[in-house]
């Protein structure tokens, strides 16, 4: 059986260069996307072309990277292209994209802090349904498509100062039952990870947000009672690639270390 093949956004490093990591080593073919550039509304900087190159690096026979932007729909569907022409088909899409803005009661959160979140944190995952959601269908039946999207504990109970991005994570969910609910009967399911406090730059961003020394106070909501590393958040999201989750659609696998219980 030839191997399958992912688009995954959000890929030059935290839980999206995860994913493409595990993917990788579990024999997959991976278009890794990142828009590798810093935005003006986001306070913290941006994952890099060089950590996107050199995550490519590792596998140069089968992770080919794409600088793009999430909110630029042609862009994404250019990337579905390429691991269509490059790889033969695509199997699965993971939308990991995202990033954290707040810090201050929604009443006192400007406009382009709340467009920022919900244009990459929304609009970048409903732009890569649209865009892979053909993709997976032109494959043969029977199919076992896989469209993942990353929310978070934030999209699931209300965080201090951190409305917009709550709301954001909130929609996240929601886009993904409507997502899979309009996919029944194909053989695609949709799902989403919810991940609690991650050691990853968004969590260092988090934690400057808050005024925190140490993101290690993150740990006392969880109760693994420390912080959780990207690479546990992968595994959930990779097994939902997998042809042997289909029992798994419209729904939410919380990633949290108990942060939700």
């Amino acid at each position: 059986m030839s191997a399958r093949v992912a688009v995954v956004t959000g890929a030059a490093r935290g839980i999206g260069a995860a994913v493409v990591r595990q993917l990788a080593q579990e024999g997959w073919r991976v278009v890794a996307v990142d828009i590798c550039a810093d935005l003006p509304a986001v306070g913290y900087r941006l994952g890099s072309r060089e950590q996107l190159a050199a995550l490519a690096a590792e596998w140069p026979d089968t992770v080919v990277d794409v600088v793009a932007d999430v909110r630029d729909a042609g862009a994404l569907a250019d990337a579905v292209a390429l691991a269509e022409r490059e790889f033969g088909a695509v199997d699965a899409a993971v939308a990991a994209a995202a990033v954290i803005a707040g810090g201050r009661p929604l009443w006192e959160t400007g406009d382009e802090e709340w467009e920022v979140l919900f244009d990459i944190g929304v609009r970048g995952v409903a732009n890569l349904a649209r865009a892979c959601v053909p993709a997976l269908l032109r494959r043969p039946e029977p199919r076992s498509g896989r469209f993942v999207a990353l929310a978070s504990a934030a999209g699931h109970r209300g965080l201090w100062h951190l409305a917009g991005y709550s709301a954001a994570k909130h929609a996240v969910v929601g886009l993904v039952r409507g997502l899979a609910t309009d996919l029944r009967g194909t053989g695609i399911t949709a799902t989403a990870v919810s991940p609690g406090s991650t050691q990853t730059d968004m969590l260092d961003a988090s934690a400057a947000l808050y005024g925190l020394p140490d993101t290690a106070d993150f740990s006392r909501h969880q109760l693994v009672e420390r912080l959780l590393m990207p690479q546990e958040v992968a595994a959930a999201v990779c097994w939902l690639c997998r042809a042997e989750s289909s029992a798994v659609t419209g729904t939410v696998v919380h990633a949290d270390g108990g942060f939700t219980a």
